[in-house]
């Protein structure tokens, strides 16, 4: 049994918000507090990120249970659940695997398919970073650049970084998500359906989600609708937040 680590705020009817690749919980605050008044919302950290326990293994079945296992903990017999990327892969996992224990279903620009291998830089980036040779964020933004050229991209990433003592770590467990990569890239695996309402949002300028995808999509999610943010990219819900919130919040209400 895992229990990831979590935040809690809030009051009513459950949600549930897990966050991307290299992310943590913080990612999802400016989702999280405006539902709070509505919701009860919990905003985990996925395995091998943020403060949640390291694990060597990210198949989305375990990553599912991760979920369950933290809602069984907090007595969350049902929630409405949203998952953004990966987080959005490991949403459909247990929407699919333990559709009993989910209400409505959102997931922000990612379909429940296979993506080719496009972290490699970030990973070998993060990785060439010395943490017992830098003295401070600069010097390993210094170091990532090499790799990163975008400044928001590597902000993000840094934020992996802690000082514990004397020296730098990653929060996130940076060796296994590196050996675990492909797990994460893989496709769903089993045959069942989800026919609960099911909300995928896309950013307009993102093609994580992309019309040779609906078949897949509406296969194992019949009852899907979608909603496409102009003028967004992949990290729609921080590049456009008011639009995401609305969404979200009016599917969230709507009771057909």
């Amino acid at each position: 049994m895992t229990i990831l680590h979590y935040q809690q705020q809030g009051s009513g009817s459950d949600l549930i918000l897990i966050h991307g690749l290299l992310g943590s919980l913080e990612n999802l605050n400016m989702v999280a507090k405006p539902l709070s008044l509505q919701y009860k919302v919990t905003n985990v950290d996925v395995r091998n990120h943020g403060a949640s326990p390291h694990i060597d293994d990210m198949n989305y079945e375990s990553l599912a249970k991760d979920i369950i296992d933290t809602m069984d903990a907090l007595d969350i017999t049902q929630a409405s659940i949203l998952g953004h990327s990966m987080g959005g892969k490991i949403a459909m996992q247990v929407a699919l695997q333990y559709p009993h224990r989910i209400n409505k279903l959102i997931i922000a620009d990612i379909a429940p398919v296979a993506y080719p291998p496009h972290h490699e830089k970030i990973f070998a980036g993060l990785n060439a970073i010395e943490l017992d040779n830098i003295a401070n964020r600069k010097e390993a933004d210094a170091t990532l650049s090499a790799y990163v050229p975008e400044p928001g991209i590597r902000q993000f990433l840094l934020r992996n970084l802690t000082k514990q003592r004397d020296h730098f770590i990653f929060k996130c467990n940076l060796a296994f998500l590196t050996h675990r990569y492909a797990q994460i890239m893989a496709a769903y695996q089993g045959n069942e359906q989800f026919s609960g309402q099911t909300l995928f949002i896309k950013g307009g300028e993102s093609q994580y989600i992309t019309s040779d995808h609906r078949e897949t999509i509406n296969r194992l999610f019949p009852n899907a609708k979608a909603k496409i943010i102009q003028g967004a990219g992949h990290w729609l819900h921080a590049e456009k937040t008011t639009a995401f919130n609305k969404i979200v919040g009016d599917f969230l209400e709507k009771n057909d």
